[in-house]
């Protein structure tokens, strides 16, 4: 008897201790991961404030298929919602505040754990890659709440590793995202032609993309600055294509209304008459440029159809990077005048 009263004894001292040691734990939590994505904050920030995409990047997911995700009449931006169930357990999760390209804040509540504050911060680094910080917190924690977390290894342990895990999915689904395109081959058109001013200079393949774009901007601020009205898209005039010696000459325009008399001596006026072409749309980055140029080429050889030598060769961009920062976005077509 006297045994079995110290057993007793011993496990009630086992008992107040540990709750002893479960309510002097930590009334709060805070759980963040940071990782650095080569992609731009904007293009990031449009995927995650889109609960669509979530199941693409969710480790959770990843780790059990078997989750049923629900998603809510509004997934995108403030008021965004989605629901989940894991082996009976109901979530939910929904945004509450965005703000376009810099954070985002979410509440989360999962089973009969208390809600937690989900926030999103995206840093815009000079080199083009943003930092992408993901913090999950919460405060006021009952009892219950503190002894899981104490016999699990506590949230640092038990989402820490999810965080890094779904950022490095997240990082996989924007690259494959921004690596997106299409080569169409629209076949033979007219192009209108017309009037444009526009500056001239030569340089290596390597070096085109970044020289095309310093020259359209010159005789795009030109325009501006002598409050001329562009009649359409820039465009890049190739005027010699020398794959041999790593050379192309092309002229970047600006196309205008009427004939410009220009007072600078590198800005010329020139016009483009009418002719027949085959054109192609790229919708994509720039990388694909060639390919598309190659689709066109194979058009007019599978066509019967002649290039004609020394004709237009027109790159023409509807969209411009500043203003769409995921290349898959991008749409340029291609004019080659054939006879």
């Amino acid at each position: 008897m006297k045994a079995f009263k110290s057993l007793l004894l011993l496990l009630l001292i086992l008992v107040i201790g540990v709750s002893i040691y479960i309510a002097v734990q930590p009334n709060s939590y805070e759980v963040t991961r940071t990782r650095t994505i080569k992609a731009p904050a904007s293009v990031i920030y449009n995927t995650v404030v889109d609960f669509k995409t979530w199941d693409s990047w969710s480790s959770w997911i990843e780790t059990n298929p078997e989750i049923v995700v629900t998603l809510g009449d509004t997934t995108k931006g403030v008021g965004g919602s989605y629901t989940w169930n894991e082996d009976g357990d109901e979530g939910y999760m929904s945004t509450t505040g965005a703000n376009p390209n810099t954070s985002i804040t979410q509440e989360m509540q999962f089973a009969r754990y208390p809600k937690s504050d989900v926030n999103w911060d995206f840093k815009a680094n000079e080199d083009g890659t943003t930092d992408v910080t993901w913090t999950i917190s919460g405060d006021n924690l009952p009892f219950g709440f503190k002894m899981w977390s104490a016999f699990s290894g506590g949230m640092e342990q038990q989402v820490g590793p999810e965080y890094e895990r779904s950022l490095e999915l997240l990082d996989s689904v924007v690259e494959a995202d921004m690596k997106v395109y299409t080569i169409n081959v629209e076949g033979i058109t007219q192009h209108s032609g017309g009037y444009y001013l526009y500056n001239t200079t030569s340089t290596k393949f390597n070096d085109f993309d970044e020289k095309s774009k310093t020259m359209l901007g010159e005789v795009g601020a030109y325009a501006i600055t002598h409050n001329i009205s562009m009649a359409g898209k820039p465009f890049i005039l190739y005027n010699k294509w020398d794959a041999e010696n790593d050379a192309i000459i092309f002229s970047a325009c600006i196309p205008t209304n009427s004939k410009i008399l220009s007072d600078e001596s590198e800005i010329l006026t020139g016009q483009l008459e009418s002719f027949k072409t085959v054109k192609t749309v790229l919708e994509g980055d720039f990388s694909n440029m060639k390919e598309a140029w190659d689709a066109t080429l194979n058009y007019i050889a599978t066509n019967n159809l002649e290039v004609v030598e020394g004709g237009p060769m027109i790159q023409t961009y509807l969209t411009l990077p500043e203003n769409y920062p995921n290349p898959a976005d991008w749409r340029t077509e291609i004019y080659l005048a054939v006879k």
